[in-house]
């Protein structure tokens, strides 16, 4: 399964928010062993060596461990997820945010729609 990836950001940044993403909506849980790098290489359609550095990103932000020929699993510092939540919640929201006012609308103007859409569902 190769994925599409945007032409907006580097492929090993959208690749480690694809696996933040997974952990955050329960895809992937604490102590879960992710696929080898090879192997995580040919499911997404990339380069080896991206697939090493996102591994290594993923350790430095401490949501990865890598055990010696064991592989990579996810940490089972819940702690550390729980702060990996607010972190991607804040980006989001600054992205948000920085978008709608460069398009020249208000925090308001778009909490009014954003109350209306959620009426809607």
């Amino acid at each position: 399964m190769t994925i599409d990836f945007s032409r907006d950001k580097p492929i090993y940044s959208q690749l480690v928010d694809r696996i933040c993403g997974d952990i955050l909506k329960g895809k992937l849980v604490l102590g879960d062993r992710l696929p080898s790098v090879r192997e995580y290489a040919v499911e997404t359609g990339v380069n080896v060596n991206t697939v090493q550095r996102v591994y290594k990103e993923l350790e430095a932000m401490n949501i990865t461990e890598t055990k010696r020929g064991q592989g990579t699993f996810i940490t089972t510092n819940e702690q550390r997820i729980v702060l990996l939540r607010e972190d991607m919640k804040n980006q989001l929201a600054d992205n948000f945010l920085t978008s709608i006012e460069a398009l020249g609308f208000s925090k308001e103007e778009m909490l009014v729609v954003l109350q209306k859409n959620r009426e809607v569902k």
